[in-house]
């Protein structure tokens, strides 16, 4: 979300030139100069992540009246333990305990240190802090960064976010739909069609992360993404916007909703002459294209979100059973009823490894469309995607 790499990989320059960005404190990040002296202050502050979006705490960074980070940023002096005594206030104060990734980011000279510490959004709540076991959230209001959990908020913590996942499942089955009325307009039968879904949302919606109005500007803003070409046609939907494709010919729709699901969804199949006789065929590099544009696509929407939790991604083609599957001289014959694949992502790793897992997915693709790709014909198909 706010590093272009995973946490642990992060250094001390990497931290001074985040903090220049000048981005304020809230529902995700936190500066502190020191840890609290009131132990159980700190902890309250980790586990109102845990128990919310997730979050960052940046240690060694002053704030201004505005929660932005105050120069100089110089950092705290270098204090060997202080992992430990960061793991020792989460076992002693929360309950269950938070898995939190800790970083020591020290400077060249040795000296001085920032300390960055992520914590992921959990699925063990609720978090309970002190002796009294209370259950905090993040707001990202200054005057009040956290708050006790009211009533209302309880059935999104308990069951292990059970409510987010139930959530999930109608956001995706209700985009789904969409493309399903999309093709009745144009009096397609979608019966049998060969139909291929990228999605990626969050692994537990609770709230919109944006006003659903505010979603044309969004979308425009991501230059780089296909539903940004003049041949899309931006239709509202509820708690989103579909991005229909107008080109001849062509059924897909791209959905982006405000709780963050982005959904890109096409009729996959063409007819293909193959030997002297037309077959529905599946154009593989038309499916990289689309997953590698799908991914860049997503990074620059839920970037813009400001969200950092856990993603949930999914691949799928339905109605492959037949078809012919080709890229340049290779084909084959589709086995399959249909494929799937699921994936949990994070912002972070999408931005550090993204060709490492567009590699992965598509080599799992291609083996399940009966494409025997090497790994070297996947990368050197992932370049040419980028030149183009």
């Amino acid at each position: 979300m706010f590093f272009e790499k995973p946490v642990n990989d992060l250094t001390f320059e990497d931290v001074v030139a985040f903090c220049q960005k000048q981005i304020p404190e809230g529902k995700q990040l936190d500066y502190k100069y020191l840890l609290p002296k009131n132990k159980e202050k700190f902890a309250k502050v980790i586990a109102s992540f845990a128990n919310a979006m997730g979050g960052t705490v940046i240690i060694g960074v002053n704030d201004d009246k505005n929660d932005k980070p105050r120069p100089p940023f110089i950092g705290i002096p270098y204090h060997e333990k202080m992992r430990n005594t960061i793991e020792d206030i989460i076992q002693t104060y929360i309950d269950p305990i938070v898995f939190v990734d800790v970083n020591i980011c020290v400077n060249k000279a040795g000296d001085r240190m920032f300390v960055v510490v992520n914590i992921p959004q959990s699925n063990l709540t609720p978090h309970l802090v002190g002796k009294l076991k209370r259950t905090y959230i993040r707001t990202g209001q200054s005057s009040r960064p956290e708050i006790i959990a009211h009533p209302e908020k309880l059935p999104w913590l308990l069951d292990h976010r059970k409510k987010s996942e139930n959530l999930r499942h109608i956001l995706y089955d209700k985009a789904e739909s969409h493309f399903e009325n999309y093709l009745k307009t144009k009096n397609v039968n979608s019966q049998g069609l060969c139909v291929a879904t990228l999605s990626l949302m969050p692994h537990y919606p609770e709230e919109p992360l944006t006003n659903y109005r505010h979603l044309p500007d969004l979308i425009y803003a991501c230059k780089e993404c296909a539903p940004a070409r003049q041949t899309m046609t931006l239709q509202p939907v509820q708690d989103g916007m579909a991005a229909i494709d107008g080109e001849r010919n062509t059924h897909r729709i791209v959905e982006f909703n405000s709780y963050g699901l982005l959904m890109d969804k096409w009729a996959a199949a063409e007819n293909i002459l193959f030997n002297g006789h037309e077959n529905q065929a599946l154009d593989f590099q038309t499916i990289a294209q689309r997953t590698a544009m799908f991914f860049r696509c997503a990074l620059l929407f839920l970037n813009k979100l400001s969200f950092g939790g856990p993603l949930y991604f999914r691949f799928k083609m339905n109605n492959t059973r037949g078809l012919r599957a080709y890229l340049s001289a290779q084909t084959s014959t589709v086995l399959e009823d249909y494929i799937r694949m699921d994936e949990i992502y994070n912002i972070s790793e999408l931005s550090a490894h993204l060709p490492e897992i567009l590699q992965k997915v598509l080599q799992a693709a291609a083996w399940s469309l009966g494409l025997r790709l090497t790994d070297e014909e996947i990368q050197n198909l992932i370049k040419t995607l980028r030149k183009s």
